[in-house]
């Protein structure tokens, strides 16, 4: 199961009794904002897509909405993100649980700038009902991220 591996890869760095876990589903932004009883913007969704040689994960703020002509201009080709199967697959966790942690090898991760407007944000932890609260650069030590990028817009709600 993808959330042992991920608890065991934090426990590497001491810091696996900080990984939540939730009676209900976590799986989407705003469930797991509800679970963790924060704003949706704070949860980092990690998003997964075919790459030119291999797959990418972006992870990028709940409210960071993929766009595309900044994907393509960044890495060359239209954003085509993997299908459930594929994410398990390629990724090694299965979608509601994609995550940044203990993922397969040749997997590239990239953050979103979107994220740098939080002192803390919420990932997920490998299954559909974990998630872990890490400060960005806790972030940046805890994944093999190969650089900041500017690929999302936020969408401003309705005032």
């Amino acid at each position: 199961m993808a959330i042992e591996k991920v608890r065991a890869y934090f426990k590497t760095k001491g810091m696996e009794d900080r990984i939540q876990e939730f009676q209900l589903s976590s799986a989407t932004v705003a469930l797991a904002a509800k679970a963790l009883n924060c704003e949706e913007q704070r949860i980092a969704k990690t998003l997964s897509f075919h790459g030119k040689e291999r797959p990418m994960l972006i992870v990028a703020a709940g409210d960071g909405k993929i766009d595309n002509a900044k994907f393509k201009a960044r890495y060359g080709l239209k954003a085509k993100m993997l299908t459930p199967d594929e994410a398990l697959e390629l990724i090694g966790h299965g979608v509601g649980g994609v995550c940044p942690f203990a993922v397969n090898p040749g997997v590239e991760i990239y953050l979103d700038i979107s994220l740098k407007r939080f002192k803390t944000v919420y990932p997920a932890c490998g299954s559909p009902n974990s998630a872990i609260e890490l400060t960005i650069p806790e972030l940046e030590a805890c994944t093999d991220y190969l650089d900041w990028v500017d690929v999302c817009k936020v969408i401003e709600p309705n005032r």
